[in-house]
């Protein structure tokens, strides 16, 4: 039962009865219990008619009472310390805001993966509020959109990618971190290097080694990049002008 109670822990505060006794508490007289159910499967060797061995699969279902921690009584402290408060969410950006907004990408924001999709030709984005700052959001969403400048009907940028993290993958990856760096000059934003880096910047030292220029091929289309993505302001401003 000790493995349940791990697994009930690392989901939300909650005990068997019994588990809770373990700890010297008890459950608050008149609280009633919520069911869960654990399912798993065992294995289990059966003897064939020929005399050997098959491993058969058995899924079982087990059912529990568990009480959440406030209905329960004499725990240790540490069970009922209290949630750190919310952090005020992040006021966004407006000329960034703009900037982005003006490229008429489509942008879609759901989930908790940044990536390009050149199926369906759409940027997700988790949501603005998932960043631990503000800076960090438009910095990645500079590097989606980088991705996206990539798509035939904008700049048909192509360097051979047949699966994920081949050189390829790592030249795209490459062009786009070096987009997103200089977008984010360009619009005055200083967001830190996040850790989620250190994956890209192993695939780039393969390639960095066996081209000593790639840096500068990769700079270059990442200007390219940027500088397109600069147009649609222009555009826009000019219309504006325009009416």
């Amino acid at each position: 039962m000790k493995n349940d109670l791990l697994a009930f822990e690392l989901v939300d505060p909650c005990f068997i009865g019994n588990q809770a006794k373990e700890f010297g508490a008890h459950v608050r007289k008149g609280e009633a219990g919520s069911l869960v159910v654990y399912a798993n499967t065992i294995t289990k060797s059966e003897e064939q008619e020929d005399g050997t061995e098959e491993e058969r699969k058995i899924p079982f279902m087990k059912g529990y009472t568990v009480f959440n921690v406030a209905q329960i009584e004499g725990l240790p402290e540490r069970f009922y310390a209290k949630p750190e408060p919310v952090a005020a969410m992040p006021e966004r950006i407006a000329h960034a805001d703009a900037f982005f907004a003006a490229t008429g990408a489509v942008v879609r924001h759901g989930g908790n993966s940044a990536h390009y999709s050149g199926g369906t030709d759409h940027v997700q984005m988790p949501p603005f509020e998932g960043f631990i700052c503000r800076e960090a959001y438009y910095a990645t969403l500079a590097h989606e959109l980088t991705h996206w400048t990539k798509h035939k009907s904008r700049l048909d940028r192509d360097f051979g990618r047949k699966t994920w993290g081949d050189e390829g993958y790592a030249k795209e990856e490459l062009v786009a971190e070096l987009g997103a760096a200089f977008l984010c000059a360009d619009l005055g934003l200083t967001p830190e290097p996040g850790t989620d880096r250190a994956a890209y910047i192993q695939s780039w030292l393969k390639v960095l080694k066996d081209d000593k220029r790639a840096i500068f091929s990769a700079a270059a289309h990442a200007q390219k990049a940027a500088g397109f993505l600069h147009g649609f302001e222009k555009t826009q401003t000019e219309a504006g002008v325009a009416a």
